[in-house]
């Protein structure tokens, strides 16, 4: 077997189930601060206001982290990172399990946000370069493994830590990251070969140079979608559970809406990554970006419990597959030895638009008293998304076309 033959090979399947394993157990970092805040909120007696802090400082932890940490990947090869994170983010749990104030526990999850980053857009980015002809649908695997964490996380720490202190969920945390992930990060340590890459980048070439775009003006124009997708996104995700609660439905009845997105979003990130692998990610995420604009259309009507349950499961099913669109597509026009600072940049990016969209729909919810602007805004925001998607996709076609004239 040549060295270029390793893509798509079972070495690089076996090498996925690894990574997405190590993803689930990683990422509970983001999901912790969710889980324990009723608790922390009566230890501390801290207002929910002050309570919600950690959690904002983890998003901004794994918003620099997914940057930070792809840049070490790139540097130092996944394992090595992977191992340092791992060990750093595990003690860190274990330091928050002892945290004497909100704010020393506030300044962990930041920590914890950091290092937990390694899970998502660096660990994409190194899974990526093991696959050719189904790297759509080994990204939307390992991108699941973010989803799959907070399904699972919550409830086993519920079922197993009934009645205990929060403390002492962050010490089991901890205490299974050190355990389980260290071992894992060994089975990662076979580097890519270098024909392998070169097949990979020979095709990145092809594409970039039928675009007409340079490396650094691709990432900025994806970034800027990638803000204005989540931007869109965030309106229902992050504000579903106080739009029933105005509605008169309960929280619960929103928090089981957000459910259902999160289930619905993990079926379409493995839809996504097939259509990927057959039509290439700029088309696809056009696709999931469109049906998102129709799902966020559908809201404005929508104000009855069932529309809102039906709603919320289209908008789960067409959001999904965005993010990890955006991977594929780096990975389709860019380098694989900048894979991990290029694709953690713009995983950096759709996170701080997930931030913002979120308070932005809060604040355009105290100007008008509804929500029904918000969902306006993230139209627009959707549209300008859709807009560079366009560009991209024609530039590239037309380059193409011109390229096989040419020859």
């Amino acid at each position: 077997m040549n060295d270029a033959s390793i893509l798509d090979s079972r070495y690089a399947w076996g090498r996925l189930l690894v990574t997405v394993l190590i993803a689930i157990v990683i990422n509970v970092g983001i999901w912790i601060p969710i889980v324990v805040m009723p608790d922390v909120q009566a230890e501390f007696g801290a207002s929910r206001a002050d309570v919600s802090i950690p959690y904002t400082l983890t998003m901004i932890g794994f918003a620099l982290g997914n940057f930070a940490v792809g840049r070490w990947v790139d540097r130092y090869g996944v394992a090595v990172t992977l191992s340092i994170c791992s060990v750093g983010v595990a003690f860190a749990y274990i330091l928050a399990a002892l945290s004497p104030s909100l704010w020393m526990l506030t300044f962990l999850q930041f920590f914890i946000g950091f290092a937990s980053a390694i899970g998502f857009g660096p660990l994409i980015a190194d899974l990526s370069k093991w696959f050719l002809k189904r790297r759509g649908i080994a990204v939307a695997l390992v991108a699941s493994g973010n989803y799959l964490s907070g399904s699972i996380w919550p409830l086993a720490l519920e079922a197993v830590a009934s009645g205990e202190s929060w403390r002492w969920s962050y010490t089991a945390i901890g205490i299974v990251t050190l355990l389980a992930v260290p071992p894992l990060t060994l089975l990662l340590r076979r580097p890519l070969p270098e024909d392998a890459m070169i097949v990979a980048d020979t095709q990145s070439a092809s594409r970039r140079r039928a675009s007409g775009y340079t490396p650094r003006q691709l990432q900025i124009m994806l970034s800027i979608a990638g803000v204005g997708c989540c931007v869109a996104m965030s309106m229902p995700q992050v504000h579903i559970v106080a739009l029933c609660v105005d509605l008169g439905f309960g929280a619960a009845v929103g928090a089981e809406m957000l459910s259902l997105m999160l289930l619905g979003g993990v079926v379409s990130r493995l839809i996504s990554g097939t259509l990927a692998d057959r039509f290439g990610g700029i088309p696809t995420l056009l696709i999931g970006a469109t049906l998102q604009c129709i799902a966020l259309f559908l809201y404005l009507p929508a104000g009855g419990l069932v529309s809102l349950y039906v709603v919320s499961l289209i908008f789960g099913l067409s959001q999904g597959g965005i993010v990890p669109s955006y991977a594929i597509i780096v990975r389709e026009y860019m380098p694989s030895r900048e894979a991990g600072a290029r694709v953690g940049f713009v995983m950096m990016m759709t996170i701080l638009g997930m931030a913002l969209g979120g308070w932005l729909s809060g604040w355009i919810y105290d100007l008008t008293g509804s929500y029904q602007w918000a969902f306006v805004n993230g139209i627009v925001w959707n549209g300008m998304n859709i807009g560079i998607m366009i560009l991209i996709l024609y530039r590239s076609q037309r380059g193409g076309t011109m390229q096989v004239a040419t020859a």
